[in-house]
């Protein structure tokens, strides 16, 4: 389709698509090229130089042509579709913090003109796209919705790290405000999307159906965790029970972990905000919040308990924690849970030593006060917290991590179970794991 396009928002969900639809523009004779736009200009120069911080997009798969970066709104004034890909995270108290959506939908706003078309991204309780973005839009632009401009949501689903399931193999569901503008918003992902797109019905079906799927996902590992915990009070190995379990077709194999990222740690709390709002107080979604949420202190208190019992002197003990963004793979850090773990060491009086060969220092350093440091044969912990399963971690053997400890009976907690414990113990490690 002739539509020039403009991604707002050029982190993991925006930049992906950009990127997409830059290489169909190229495929398109006279396809108008697709613009960028984010407000951090130090993220602009660098994909300029073709560098992507977050490695969605891997070297050299920047288009050369077809995709205009940019940090200046003017930039957006000839564009007549507009993607609004901006983080949607949540405050302190676990309420949503919609500041950057409302100020994508400032910027977005003067450059509308009649007939253009803007679709959301990103996460959203039900309703946020007409009754809070929409609002603005008119308010910048003079223009009504529905007569001059018209507006629809299709929900991320991008999952950082995944080099499997990307934005054009992933089904997209595309809504809009009336028959037509889903018609084009469809056609428009249809483009691109080998995968197809799912029409939903209205904008609000489409923003329910985002923040239930990791919601899902976020109830089923808290129910995991919480078994964990019951499991380790009866002297029974999760891992095995699970396995076992996981003999029958139709077991589900979610496993325990630390809930972090910017998607199942927060958007459940999203549903669950507005759910207050219209007089129902969740109670299964905001349990399984509290279990996921405590998790890393749950982890960092055994893992003191057994250091305790092996006669080691916490205060002056060093552990080394092998992992510190949201998942594996990828160095995003933001809402890390293995922060909280890392936080919960320090404050039993340990020195705790962060070893992440993926994490960007910078945004560690904002997030969560932490520095980056080194485990080595030469510079050993009295303790170690695998918790995360990167490659390089995952490549290690028990003769590779006890060489990074000192003592007579040092502890190991593997968070994500990725060794044999059998092996771990014959090394001289008391193992915890969830």
């Amino acid at each position: 389709m002739q539509r020039k396009i403009a991604v707002v928002g050029l982190g993991y969900v925006g930049l992906p698509v950009a990127v997409a639809f830059a290489r169909a523009a190229l495929a398109q004779p006279g396809q108008p090229e697709v613009v960028g736009f984010d407000i951090d200009a130090s993220r602009i120069d660098e994909l300029r130089r073709g560098v992507d911080r977050t490695s969605e997009i891997e070297p050299g798969g920047l288009p050369e042509a077809g995709l205009r970066f940019t940090d200046q709104a003017a930039d957006l004034r000839g564009c007549d579709f507009f993607i609004v890909a901006v983080p949607t995270p949540v405050d302190a108290a676990h309420k949503p913090d919609l500041a950057p959506l409302l100020s994508a939908s400032r910027t977005v706003g003067p450059a509308l003109k009649a007939g253009d078309i803007v679709v959301y991204e990103s996460t959203v309780y039900p309703g946020a796209t007409e009754e809070d973005c929409v609002p603005v839009l008119e308010a910048t632009s003079g223009l009504r919705h529905g007569v001059d401009f018209f507006c629809g949501y299709s929900p991320e689903r991008i999952n950082p790290g995944d080099r499997e399931h990307r934005f054009e193999d992933i089904r997209k569901i595309v809504s809009g405000c009336d028959a037509a503008t889903l018609d084009t918003v469809a056609r428009v992902y249809e483009s691109v999307v080998r995968a197809g797109v799912h029409r939903a019905s209205t904008i609000r079906v489409a923003e329910a159906a985002k923040v239930i799927e990791n919601t899902q996902r976020d109830l089923n590992i808290a129910l995991m965790n919480e078994l964990s915990v019951i499991f380790a009070r009866l002297g029974i190995d999760t891992a095995e029970v699970l396995a076992a379990a996981g003999s029958k077709w139709n077991f589900l194999p979610f496993r325990p972990g630390l809930v972090g990222g910017h998607c199942i740690g927060v958007d459940p709390y999203y549903l669950t905000y507005k759910a207050e709002q219209v007089g129902y107080i969740p109670q299964v979604i905001l349990a399984g919040r509290r279990i996921n949420d405590n998790m890393g202190r749950y982890v960092a208190r055994n893992t003191i308990k057994l250091m305790l019992k092996n006669g080691v002197d916490v205060p002056r003990a060093r552990i080394g924690v092998l992992g510190i963004t949201f998942k594996e793979n990828v160095p995003d850090t933001r809402n890390s849970k293995v922060a909280d773990l890392v936080h919960e060491l320090c404050d039993h009086g340990a020195e705790v030593v962060v070893v992440d060969p993926h994490a960007d220092a910078r945004e560690l350093q904002h997030d969560h006060g932490l520095t980056l440091g080194e485990v080595s044969p030469a510079a050993p912990v009295a303790a170690l917290v695998v918790a995360v399963a990167h490659r390089e971690f995952r490549a290690l053997t028990p003769a590779d991590l006890r060489a990074l400890v000192r003592g007579p009976r040092p502890v190991l907690a593997d968070v994500k179970s990725l060794y044999d414990p059998a092996a771990l113990q014959a090394a001289g490690f008391t193992v915890f794991r969830l």
